[in-house]
């Protein structure tokens, strides 16, 4: 039920996309062909590691493994700050968001997720060590993108008291 209602929903959005996935920018990132144009895609609900982060190759590479070259279809939910649709991905009817913090490659959004079940997948992903969670003490990326903006502003707020 829960397929044909979700195959009802992907054809009868003219909002949602269609199309081959030619570029993969990072665990929660891709670039998509739609009708010629390439079109930049955030995962929905999602956040993974970032460059320079613990598991970021690795998460990018998970996420190139599932959705690199094959036809995906998404599921819109507007644009953010940065002008990419967010979305949720579907390759081989399967949801790529879910399948990539079940393997544990990212995190559960809570910033902007709105679902149990993707608090509840990740809650397994962590008891089971999966992906990132194997490791030591794995960092949000959102608490780490705020340490490094931190420590950018205390070096510019440092490099301008040394002009003063």
């Amino acid at each position: 039920m829960f397929t044909l209602l979700l195959t009802c929903v992907l054809l009868s959005d003219p909002g949602n996309l269609e199309g081959k996935v030619v570029r993969i920018a990072d665990g929660d990132t891709i670039t998509v062909l739609v009708d010629r144009k390439q079109v930049r895609v955030r995962l929905s609900e999602i956040d993974a590691p970032e460059r320079g982060q613990d598991f970021s190759q690795r998460s990018r590479q998970e996420l190139a493994d599932l959705v690199f070259g094959k036809e995906v279809k998404i599921v819109t939910h507007g644009k953010d700050r940065y002008g990419r649709v967010i979305g949720d991905v579907f390759v081989g009817g399967k949801l790529v968001n879910e399948i990539m913090v079940r393997e544990g490659w990212a995190w559960n959004f809570v910033k902007y997720s709105r679902s149990p079940r993707l608090a509840e997948i990740e809650r397994e992903a962590r008891a089971e060590r999966r992906g990132l969670w194997a490791g030591k003490n794995p960092v949000p990326p959102w608490e780490y993108r705020a340490e490094q903006a931190r420590k950018r502003k205390q070096k510019r707020e440092s490099g301008s008291t040394l002009r003063s």
